[in-house]
């Protein structure tokens, strides 16, 4: 250990030098003058007069004679007390640090995740997003433009002349939309998912419809019933809300399963069976159901069944600060939503439009190779210790055609190991239970799919 030596009264401009095997500095705290040995280039130590943590400058220089320009403030380490860097022994220096190649050398098997959920991946993982939260990038318009890229990025573009913020929900949404599937949505009241769905039906030229679950909610009030015609002397079926393109059923939680039940025809048919005959409902048709997480009371758990019918699960969020205020000048006006939803959006698609594009995503390529990573990423689920209850095959086909809608809304005709990846936490969280010994121990089940995804060995696509 080296300690400062004593400066001299006469103190030199503050930039560092190298003089007598010493390196001078100021303290870019107190401006005090530090003096060091030249070997300690590099190190740490506390200024003895502010007692403040400083980086030792690596001078490498003789000062030439004359003026010289100042050197920039040196980086101090404003670490809390009892970090490793406020542990320095004071008037000395810490040895220097061990040569070890930067985090940033060796690339991450993940992108960084928000550091609400940023778990560590062990080396054999993939170069991948965890979960949907590159969702604000793929938002954002990219330089390849496919037709299909080409109709996201105008559909995204109008829903945000109203709806701001939830990426993630905009995403998911979009991605089921194209897919043929149907989204659960998990959230606290008022964060805009009925808005967020009228929006989506003006944007692309479809009917909207909402059905508010209650306790007395009967099976023949969402499918509709015959009525007896008194002019006719017989029975007329009568259609219920559910047909309609995007139906939110609000709070579908609260309505006993045999209500749940009449949505498992409509949901994976698209068709209402009544007294032995079929009505076959308009595509597309996009089932948007919310629950809320923080209310039990007067409340339903959905059957099995009825979860796997769901193509994702997508929890959403408060939103951020920004965001929130965006919302606040946008929806503090007194005007009337309709005409805001009729003069301010305009209609970009239509249904026969999205369901040309469906077909187009369901014609992305999908590599042997990768399909075998989606199989191998599903069967472990039922082997994994943490869960009582695997994903079913169903899951595995809902994430092929995710990454094939995800890849074609990047503007590529193949799906990647990163398209899967980034769907996985989505298409997976609802359809496994843990067990209960993982449950009364506080496991989440977003953690322990995290984990259990970096033991699937990647495939190089």
């Amino acid at each position: 250990m080296t300690d400062f030596a004593n400066p001299s009264a006469a103190a030199p401009p503050p930039s560092a030098s190298t003089t007598a095997n010493l390196i001078e500095f100021r303290c870019p705290q107190c401006q005090k003058l530090l003096r060091i040995g030249s070997a300690a280039a590099g190190g740490q130590a506390r200024c003895p007069n502010c007692s403040a943590v400083v980086n030792v400058p690596n001078v490498q220089y003789t000062p030439q004679p004359g003026p010289s320009a100042p050197m920039p403030p040196l980086p101090v380490s404003a670490q809390p007390p009892g970090s490793p860097q406020n542990n320095v022994p004071p008037l000395s220096f810490a040895a220097p640090p061990a040569t070890v190649p930067p985090a940033s050398a060796v690339p991450p098997p993940f992108p960084a995740a928000p550091a609400n959920d940023a778990v560590p991946a062990p080396p054999s993982a993939p170069t991948a997003a965890a979960t949907l939260s590159t969702a604000s990038a793929l938002l954002r318009p990219s330089q390849s433009q496919t037709p299909t890229k080409s109709l996201f990025d105008r559909i995204v573009a109008e829903i945000r002349k109203i709806y701001i913020g939830q990426d993630e929900l905009v995403l998911g949404t979009l991605v089921a939309l194209f897919s043929s599937g149907h989204v659960l949505i998990e959230s606290v009241p008022g964060l805009g998912k009925t808005l967020f769905v009228r929006t989506l039906g003006r944007v692309l030229g479809c009917r909207f419809g909402r059905i508010q679950f209650t306790a007395d909610l009967m099976p023949s009030d969402i499918t509709g019933a015959p009525i007896f015609d008194m002019k006719t002397q017989e029975f007329r079926f009568h259609p219920g809300p559910v047909f309609t393109q995007f139906l939110l059923a609000d709070e579908i939680n609260r309505a006993p399963a045999k209500t749940h039940a009449a949505l498992l025809e409509i949901m994976q048919e698209y068709r209402v069976t009544v007294e032995r005959t079929s009505h076959k409902l308009d595509r597309p048709f996009l089932v948007m159901a919310t629950q809320n997480p923080i209310e039990s009371e007067g409340t339903y758990n959905l059957p099995e069944a009825q979860l796997d019918r769901f193509m994702f699960k997508i929890i959403a969020d408060y939103p951020a600060a920004d965001e929130e205020a965006s919302v606040l000048k946008m929806h503090s006006q007194q005007v009337d939503l309709d005409q805001r939803l009729s003069q301010e959006l305009q209609t970009v698609t239509s249904p026969q439009e999205i369901n040309a594009t469906t077909q187009a995503c369901g014609a992305v390529r999908v590599d042997d190779r990768l399909i075998d990573y989606i199989n191998k990423v599903v069967r472990r689920t039922r082997q994994w210790p943490q869960f009582h209850l695997g994903a079913s095959p169903r899951a595995g086909i809902a994430l092929v055609q995710g990454a094939r809608t995800l890849a074609a809304f990047n503007g590529r005709d193949y799906a990647v190991p990163d398209d899967v990846v980034q769907l996985a936490l989505p298409a997976l969280r609802h359809r496994v239970i843990l067990t209960a010994e993982a449950d009364v121990e506080g496991q989440r089940v977003d953690d322990q799919l995290r984990e259990m995804i970096r033991t699937v060995e990647v495939p190089r696509v």
